[in-house]
């Protein structure tokens, strides 16, 4: 829920309110509902808010404590307050509202940074304490809501949103083109605290911070996930499940309509039907409201059927041709502040839109299963270098011939593949073999005549990158580097510009603890990904579904599109005058393969749309910082 705005002038002035309020006013989306503002001195705070719990105005922000010593703006949803409230009452604290923002204020009270680790949620937070004047913050474990931050001699600027820094006045930044290299010519997103814009960066996930009066800045991590084996875990299916319907009843705690995003797969299912029990439990009678969109060549009609057959809930499904979600581009660019994976994005921006026009303010949906409980195709090769690695080669065999038997495949390449992947995995960790490597990634790099040398030289290539070669270190670099903060940071910007909080049970850090607590053949089996989910809801969703190997999610048949529908749409951008001034790309060779991927005989898809979308987003740098007028927002 909601959005906020801070400003510390570290130079003495007092904070600028006009400053402030044009920070908090360009994410207005983000909280519809009410706002707010708060100043101290140097410190001036802005809020927006999206009303969830306590719709009363004793739910407002900033809210500061009665004796006016605290202040606190925060972004998100603590699951577990009422919990937490029961235990700070029992300690004597008095409560005025019934929501979760008074209670993570006296959490810090009570506990200061220790409080942290008690909270179940997700956050971004300021808190600023007006007797040691020092403003802290800091964002949850896994990054699901975020915190942006732009310093300099004089100030320091917070916000949910870069827009909001960028609409400060104050920031005097432009493209940062390492980052902007690193996305067009490698595809690579949200990797590090840097963003696409210079001097903006953002607060890491699972991190505090303390900035005083003075502008001294104190970073710290309070949370790291371990892959230590328990062995008090005695049936990991059945407390997998009984951990998931427990982070299903707090994930459902609102005071306004939750919806289900469903697709046909194993993670959205899990969740409505699990939804659906905690409905029946407390004698909710309205049905549940399920938002789909499926793509003609990727039918999951069946499989959602038989969902809706068990869970009784209603279903909306986003019917819409390619040419009407391109022309939500530019207004989705605006939110997201910088660019993004695939053009699946302009689909899902147009199922919120059908999502809150349904009276829908709390979404969940499945995001994070994929990379907590190895959800994708490439895991099994880790999963099988595992085995390798400890010495079992006869089990890697065996787990690769069942997964041949249902898959498709010869056992023996694969497995020959499997030795030459951990060769490589051993060679990675020298340094000579990661310099030639770099060398190698270089020379590949300047074979790609879609850009200039210059935007070349931009990219990063340190020597000492070195990919994950078993299950675990892999997955542990998907939740904290790539794809899950890029995935995060979607749904997030995505959900807000509709005035939507996207809620994700699968992140709750008890089911994400308990996974990494087990051997890595709970996760992957045979031909089963997310085997450990899949044992779990046993008879607690669709067989049909639960033991479908196939994954789509929510597909969109890119290739297609742009070779089709999107083809003319898509040209036209690139040979506009605003593309051939950027001066960054070789206009012919691009327009060569386009009509080559046109002619179905190489797929570049992904590649012109990661063009075409940087363009896009090229254009709002070049602007004031105006909210569109198209948008939910206005």
């Amino acid at each position: 829920m909601c959005g906020f705005a801070g400003m510390l002038c570290i130079d003495g002035r007092p904070a600028d309110p006009a400053i402030v309020r044009r920070m908090a006013e360009v994410i207005r989306h983000r909280g519809p509902d009410d706002s707010g503002e708060y100043f101290s001195g140097p410190v001036g705070l802005g809020f927006r808010r999206l009303s969830i719990l306590d719709l009363t105005s004793s739910g407002h922000q900033p809210m500061s404590t009665p004796d006016a010593r605290f202040t606190i703006v925060f972004n998100g949803e603590i699951y577990n307050y009422r919990e937490l409230r029961r235990e700070l009452e029992a300690a004597g604290h008095v409560f005025r509202s019934t929501g979760d923002t008074e209670v993570l204020l006296h959490a810090y009270l009570q506990w200061g940074s220790d409080c942290l680790s008690r909270l179940n949620g997700m956050w971004a937070f300021l808190i600023h304490d007006q007797v040691r004047h020092v403003v802290f913050g800091s964002r949850d474990r896994f990054g699901i809501k975020p915190l942006f931050m732009y310093r300099d001699r004089e100030c320091a600027l917070f916000a949910s949103e870069i827009k909001a820094i960028r609409a400060s006045g104050l920031w005097q930044g432009d493209v940062n083109w390492p980052v902007a290299a690193d996305f067009l010519l490698r595809a690579r997103l949200d990797r590090t605290r840097e963003t696409f814009w210079s001097k903006i960066e953002q607060i890491p996930p699972a991190s505090a911070f303390e900035l005083t009066q003075d502008g001294a800045y104190k970073e710290w991590v309070y949370w790291q996930l371990g892959c230590t084996e328990s062995e008090a875990i005695t049936d990991p299916a059945g407390q997998f499940a009984e951990l998931f319907e427990d982070a299903i009843r707090l994930h459902m705690r609102s005071d306004v309509p939750v919806g289900v995003h469903l697709s046909g797969g194993l993670d959205s299912t899990s969740i409505i039907c699990a939804a659906a029990r905690v409905r029946a439990h407390e004698g909710t009678t309205s049905p549940l409201m399920a938002f789909s969109y499926m793509a003609e060549e990727y039918d999951e009609t069946g499989y959602i059927n038989d969902t809706l057959q068990q869970t009784g809930a209603r279903l909306m499904k986003l019917q819409s041709e390619p040419v009407r979600f391109w022309s939500s581009l530019n207004e989705l660019m605006w939110f997201q502040d910088e660019p993004f994976h695939s053009i699946y994005l302009l689909v899902a921006y147009e199922l919120m839109r059908l999502t809150a026009a349904n009276g829908i303010k709390v979404v969940l949906n499945g995001q994070g299963a994929d990379e907590t409980l190895a959800g994708y195709p490439n895991y099994f090769r880790d999963y099988w270098n595992s085995l390798l690695q400890a010495g079992q080669p006869g089990q890697a065999w065996a787990e690769i011939g069942r997964y041949a038997d249902v898959h498709g495949g010869s056992r023996a390449s694969m497995f020959a593949r499997q030795g030459k992947h951990l060769l490589q995995g051993g060679l990675a960790r020298c340094g000579a073999y990661r310099r030639v490597s770099a060398w190698s990634r270089r020379r590949q790099l300047a074979q790609d005549d879609w850009f200039n040398p210059h935007l070349r030289e931009a990219v990063p290539l340190a020597e000492s990158e070195v990919a994950p070669t078993d299950l675990n270190s892999s997955l542990l670099h998907s939740i904290a580097c790539q794809p899950l903060p890029l995935y995060l940071r979607l749904e997030d910007r995505n959900s807000m510009a509709h005035s939507i909080e996207a809620r994700v049970p699968f992140m709750d850090h008890r089911l994400v603890e308990f996974a990494f607590a087990l051997p890595s053949n709970w996760r992957m089996r045979g031909p089963w990904n997310k085997y450990l989910l899949r044992e779990a809801m046993r008879g607690r969703i669709p067989e049909s579904v639960r033991a479908r190997p196939e994954k789509f999610g929510f597909p969109v048949p890119v290739r297609d599109w742009m070779g089709k529908a999107l083809y003319e749409s898509a040209r036209d951008m690139i040979t506009s005058q605003a593309s051939r001034d950027r001066g960054i790309y070789n206009i012919d060779s691009i327009l060569r393969d386009l009509d080559r991927h046109r002619r179905g005989e190489i797929d570049v898809g992904y590649k012109v749309f990661n063009v075409v979308q940087f363009e896009a987003w090229s254009a709002i740098g070049r602007g004031p910082v105006t909210i569109p007028s198209t948008s939910s927002a206005s």
